[in-house]
């Protein structure tokens, strides 16, 4: 089967939109990338708050999300999902911030599409060292997530952007699309 789906999980700059970029330039048939973090720059104002029922994130870099969030966020993943089911080739960059269950989540809404599952690790230091330099995101974040979303998530797939380049990790992947 043609791989339709190459889905990344990983932490706050593990380098999952570096990977996506990368893929992008590497594999031969147009891609279309698809991120949490435009589902979330798409939310109203009223949704950057969890007691709202939409996502904040803490001074801590603790991400909490809300009803009204999940809700859209399900929407969102049945409108990737349909977009690849009309034929376009999608990379998904998520944060699977309930670990299993993100992953049940997606799985749901992309049953019956041939899925490539790829974990993107990185060193909690060194994923905390790029989030202080890229200077758009909550401290800490990127340490507090490194771990626990990979927390009982199976994959196809792992690389890790500790010590490797994001056009490296993409080859990797890209070997494996089908």
């Amino acid at each position: 089967m043609t791989t339709q789906v190459i889905l990344l999980n990983g932490g706050s700059s593990a380098g999952k939109s570096g990977i996506a970029r990368c893929l992008q330039a590497v594999l031969p048939d147009p891609w279309l990338v698809f991120g949490i973090d435009s589902l979330v720059d798409a939310l109203p104002p009223r949704l950057q708050d969890a007691a709202d029922g939409g996502i904040e994130f803490a001074a801590d870099g603790e991400v909490r999300v809300g009803a009204g969030f999940r809700s859209l966020e399900a929407a969102w993943m049945e409108g990737v999902a349909a977009t690849a089911r009309a034929g376009a080739r999608i990379v998904v960059d998520d944060v699977f911030l309930g670990g299993a269950a993100s992953q049940q989540r997606w799985r749901k809404a992309l049953a019956g599409l041939d899925v490539l599952w790829v974990g993107v690790r990185c060193d909690a230091e060194v994923a905390a060292a790029r989030e202080t330099a890229r200077g758009d995101r909550t401290p800490g974040m990127a340490a507090a997530q490194a771990g626990v979303v990979h927390h009982g998530v199976s994959y196809d797939l792992e690389v890790d952007t500790t010590h490797t380049e994001s056009l490296m990790c993409a080859r990797t992947i890209a070997a494996r699309v089908g």
